[in-house]
């Protein structure tokens, strides 16, 4: 995913100014996805030059313009196109942002990505129990290179554990939304 599409969702929920998009990053998308306003105005330029968003000049008292975007017809598209789009290797930010933009495109599309995310990582946790259960059996005699080994696995198992948890909690909440 590329930062153009955080910034179609965020403009999607609200026109703004660049400016205005940068604090919005720093206070809510930028939780999952974060953008110095020297990059959101390149992408902006960008996207104003794909047709993706449009510009509105807004006249201010003893100031420059200042430059409102708006999501495009083609932005639009783009957005439903990328939202729709399965990709097994996109990372938790790149969900974040799919899931903050579901109803923008077709949300059963978006449920359908969340369920392959879960379903692998819910193999992933699989895998590490095993390997804890086969290698580690009992972790409170451990010590040196074995308990740091045992450790990292341990930090991998919570942090799949964490992820199901997550995904398997947006799926309910699709579903009750349904």
């Amino acid at each position: 995913m590329a930062l153009e599409h955080a910034i179609l969702v965020s403009l999607s929920e609200r026109s703004g100014s660049g400016y205005e998009l940068t604090r919005r990053f720093e206070k809510s998308i930028g939780l999952w996805w974060n953008a110095t306003h020297q990059q959101i105005y390149r992408v902006l330029k960008r996207m104003e030059d794909a047709g993706w968003v449009a510009v509105d000049q807004v006249a201010q008292s003893g100031k420059p313009d200042k430059k409102v975007y708006t999501v495009g017809d083609a932005g639009r598209a783009e957005l439903a196109r990328w939202l729709a789009e399965p990709d097994p290797s996109a990372t938790a930010r790149e969900l974040a942002v799919k899931i903050r933009g579901a109803t923008l495109g077709e949300p059963g599309a978006v449920a359908a990505e969340i369920t392959r995310h879960r379903d692998a990582h819910t193999d992933r946790l699989d895998a590490y129990l095993l390997i804890e259960k086969r290698d580690f059996p009992d972790p409170s005699v451990l010590s040196g290179q074995s308990l740091h080994q045992f450790l990292v696995l341990r930090g991998g198992i919570r942090t799949e554990q964490g992820h199901v948890e997550w995904l398997e909690e947006v799926l309910q909440a699709f579903h009750h939304d349904a």
